[in-house]
Formats: C-alpha cells, structure tokens, sequence
C-alpha cells in the first residue's frame, strides 16, 4: 500500500498527510486510474509521433476497414467535426487516406495507407503493453470483473445521459461472472 504524500504545510514547519476529500469515491478512483493510463498511453504515443486520440482512429481503422467519417464519428463518440480534424492531422502524417465514393461524390471513406497499418499495429502492441502493466497482479477473474462492472457503470451512466447503452455491451456478457452478480452487488 503506498502512502499519502507527506507535504509541509506553509507556515508552520510541520509535516500533514494531505488527501484528496474524493479518496473514497469510486468515481474518483476511476477518475484517478483513466488519468495515470491516458498520461501512460500519451507518452508512449509520444514515442510513435502521435497524440492521445489518434491511436483510436488508427485502431478502429484497422479493425473495421474503410469508414465513412460519420461511422468513424460514431465508433469513436464524437462529433463529425472532430472526426473530420483528426483525419485531416493523420492524412497529413500519411497515416490515413480519403476516397469519395463511386457515384456519390459526397460520400467520403476513410482508410489507412500502408504506413497506417505499420502505426495501428504498432499501437495494439503499445495497448497490450499498457494494460499489461495497468493489470499486473490481476488474474483472469479480476479482469473480467473489472471490465463487466466498468461497462455495468458505464451503461448507468449512458441511460442517464440519453448516449447509446448497447455500445457499452462487451463479448464476454454472457459469460461465467453473469452468474455471479447478485453476490458480487450484496458485498458492495
């Protein structure tokens, strides 16, 4: 368990533990981690010469193929103008090109050139090893659970804020943990 940091207080010359009020909120624990993984994950983006949110373009590329920008826009949950900006930024690196579509000129794919591909997976390596070291010490059980609960409270959240619940549903939702959420909620 590693300890509060021991800051001196102005003025007085003594040494006070000094926390955060949220310490105990599982919202601000999860605050906490996303933070710590998103500065993790820019800096070896950094490595790669991307910025944080490229590499979700890149990957949903590479596992979906060419897009239209509006599918992009809602793979990724966000607006087609931040789409749109992100795309012009990787097609300048020669990351990713667009094609109109035969026929209908306003229709525009987006797909990953061969530079691309080498970048996307480049970052699934990048990824595993970051969830990699954000898991350590966890077992298969304990990850699974983690990400069922993290989806569950995503999907309260989504049904709140009027977003699209099914996007938070994983392929592992029927599996062996199913069974065990009603013991799982009594000891919260």
């Amino acid at each position: 368990m590693v300890a509060a940091p021991r800051l001196r207080t102005a003025g007085n010359g003594m040494d006070t533990d000094i926390k955060h009020p949220g310490v105990k909120s599982v919202g601000w624990a999860l605050v906490q981690a996303a933070r710590l993984h998103r500065s993790r994950t820019g800096d070896k983006l950094s490595e790669l010469g991307l910025f944080a949110g490229q590499e979700q373009v890149l990957q949903a590329l590479a596992h979906s193929g060419p897009m239209t920008m509006g599918d992009l826009a809602l793979i990724l949950r966000v607006r087609p103008p931040t789409a749109s900006k992100t795309i012009s930024r990787l097609s300048s690196l020669k990351l990713v090109e667009r094609h109109t579509e035969p026929g209908d000129a306003r229709v525009v794919r987006v797909k990953l050139t061969r530079e691309g591909k080498k970048k996307a997976a480049a970052i699934n390596a990048l990824w595993d090893e970051v969830e990699s070291e954000l898991l350590a010490g966890f077992d298969n059980k304990d990850r699974k659970r983690l990400r069922k609960l993290l989806r569950r409270a995503a999907k309260n959240l989504a049904d709140i804020t009027g977003a699209d619940p099914s996007t938070f549903e994983g392929d592992d939702e029927g599996d062996e943990f199913a069974a065990a959420e009603e013991p799982l909620a009594a000891s919260a």
